[in-house]
C-alpha cells in the first residue's frame, strides 16, 4: 500500500472542514472510529487511460474518437464528432482542487499502483465501498448516436473495467456502460457483462444522445424498450442513469454558464424517473430496480407529489392505469437516488418515507463532491435524522442495491 499523500486545503475550500460534530450519534462517519458507520459512496468516478480507446478500437473507428487539444495557457479543447468544441481551463488549480483533478486523471489510472492509491483515498475519507461510474474517455460511448461505434467503445471500457477492478471487487463496483440506441446490441452487451461479475448497469439518461427533436422526443416510456427491461430483469442487476449522459453538457455559455449547465444536467434526470414510474414499466417487470445517480434528492419529494397529483386530477387522460398504486409508490418500491450534499433532500427524507431510497455519495474525485472532507459534510446535514435512517442512507441502501457484503462489525 502506498503512503497517503498529504492534501493541502486551500483557502477557497476551508468551509468544507466546518462541522457541528456528531455527539449523540450511535456511530461516527470518521475514518478509524471505533464505532463507525458502514459507508458506501454510491457515486464515484474512474477515468480510463487516454490511450485506451485508440489502442483497442478497430481501425475504422479510430479517427472518429474524441480528442483533447491542450494550449500553452492550460486551456484544453475537447473535440467530439458532431459537437461544437468544448473548452476547459484547469491549469491553475491549487491545494485539494489540484489533487482532485489529478486523482481523476486517466494518466493516474495508467500507473500500476493506481488502484491502491484509490483505496488509500477511500480509507482517508472513511469509505468502506464505492460504486464507480465512467469519467473522461469512459463517457464517449454516450456521445454518439451511431450504435456500432458506441458498442465498440462500450465493450472496450467494460472489458477494461472488469480487468482493473477484479482484485478489488469487495470494495469497488464499476458500472459497465450500455448504450440504448440499438436494442439488439444493448441486450447482447447486457447479457455479456452480466457474466463478467458486475453488480449494476448504467444507461444514458436519454435513449438517444443529442439535442434535436428526434432525440428529445424519445423517452424510456416507449414500449419498444420492454426488450431492454426484460434483459435487465433477467440478469438481476440494478440499472442506473447518471447525470451528464444525455449529450453535450455545455448548453449555456457566458455569465453564469457553469451553474446553468449543472442545473440543466440535473433537470434532465426527471425524464428517466417519470418515464419509469408513470408508464407501467414496473407492472410489466416487477423485479426491476433503478437509481438516479448524482442528480441530488431535494427534487424527489416535489416530483413525487407532482406525479401523484397529475395521476389523480388528470385521471381522464392518464394512461396506463397503474396496478399497484400511485407513481410515487413505484419510486419507493423500485427507485433510488444519490446525492453528495443536499440539505433539503435530507430534511424531507423521513417525512416522505424515502429513507430506503436515498444513497449518500462523495462523488470522488469531482469538485462538486465531498472528498476529502466527507465526515464533516455528513455531520453538517444528517444530525436531524434518526439513527436507523442515517445508517441506511450512508451505506446500507447502497449495499442492498449494488450487492456489497456488510461486515458483521457494522451490524452490531
Amino acid at each position: 500500500m502506498n503512503d497517503i499523500i498529504e492534501i493541502t486545503t486551500n483557502s477557497e475550500n476551508q468551509w468544507r472542514r466546518q462541522s457541528p460534530g456528531s455527539n449523540g450519534w450511535a456511530r461516527s462517519p470518521h475514518p478509524g472510529a471505533e464505532h463507525k458507520y458502514f459507508i458506501v459512496s454510491a457515486d464515484t468516478h474512474i477515468t480510463p487511460p487516454p490511450s485506451l480507446m485508440a489502442e483497442r478500437i478497430g481501425e475504422k473507428y479510430r479517427d472518429r474518437l474524441p480528442r483533447m487539444e491542450r494550449a500553452a495557457d492550460g486551456t484544453s479543447t475537447l473535440h467530439i464528432e458532431g459537437w461544437k468544441p468544448l473548452r476547459f481551463n484547469d491549469g491553475n488549480l491549487e491545494g485539494e482542487d489540484a489533487y482532485r483533478a489529478k486523482a481523476g486523471s486517466g494518466k493516474v489510472t495508467e500507473s500500476p499502483d493506481s488502484m491502491d492509491k484509490r483505496i488509500a483515498d477511500m480509507d482517508r475519507d472513511g469509505i468502506e465501498a464505492e460504486v464507480a461510474f465512467p469519467n473522461g474517455p469512459g463517457m464517449s460511448m454516450f456521445w454518439t448516436s451511431d450504435p456500432h461505434f458506441a458498442l465498440a467503445q462500450a465493450r472496450i471500457y467494460n472489458d477494461w473495467a472488469a480487468e482493473i477492478s477484479k482484485p478489488y471487487r469487495s470494495r469497488i463496483h464499476i458500472a459497465p456502460c450500455i448504450n440504448s440506441v440499438d436494442l439488439d446490441l444493448a441486450v447482447a452487451e447486457i447479457e455479456r457483462v452480466a457474466k463478467m461479475g458486475f453488480s449494476l448497469l448504467t444507461f444514458p439518461m436519454q435513449p438517444v444522445p443529442g439535442t434535436d427533436d428526434t432525440a428529445l422526443n424519445l423517452l424510456y416510456n416507449d414500449p419498444k424498450f420492454d426488450r431492454l427491461w426484460a434483459a435487465v430483469q433477467d440478469v438481476d442487476l440494478t440499472m442506473t442513469f447518471h447525470v451528464g449522459t444525455r449529450g453535450n453538457p455545455q448548453v449555456a455559455r457566458g455569465p453564469g454558464g457553469a451553474i446553468i449547465n449543472r442545473q440543466k444536467s440535473h433537470d434532465a434526470m426527471t425524464d428517466s424517473v417519470v418515464s419509469l414510474c408513470a408508464s407501467g414499466v414496473f407492472d410489466r417487470f416487477p423485479k426491476l430496480r433503478f437509481a438516479a445517480i448524482e442528480g441530488g434528492i431535494g427534487w424527489i419529494p416535489c416530483l413525487l407529489d407532482l406525479m401523484d397529483e397529475t395521476y389523480l386530477k388528470h385521471h381522464m387522460w392518464v394512461r396506463p392505469k397503474l396496478k399497484q398504486g400511485l407513481p410515487s409508490e413505484y419510486f419507493r418500491a423500485h427507485g433510488a437516488a444519490t446525492y453528495q450534499e443536499d440539505r433539503a433532500g435530507v430534511l424531507l427524507a423521513e417525512p416522505y418515507n424515502l429513507t430506503e431510497n436515498f444513497c449518500w455519495a462523495n462523488d470522488y474525485p469531482h469538485h462538486e463532491g465531498t472528498f476529502p472532507h466527507s465526515a464533516a459534510a455528513i455531520e453538517r446535514e444528517m444530525g436531524g435524522l434518526r439513527e436507523e435512517s442515517r445508517a441506511k442512507i450512508l451505506g446500507l441502501n447502497a449495499a442492498r442495491l449494488f450487492k456489497f457484503d456488510v461486515p458483521e462489525r457494522f451490524k452490531a
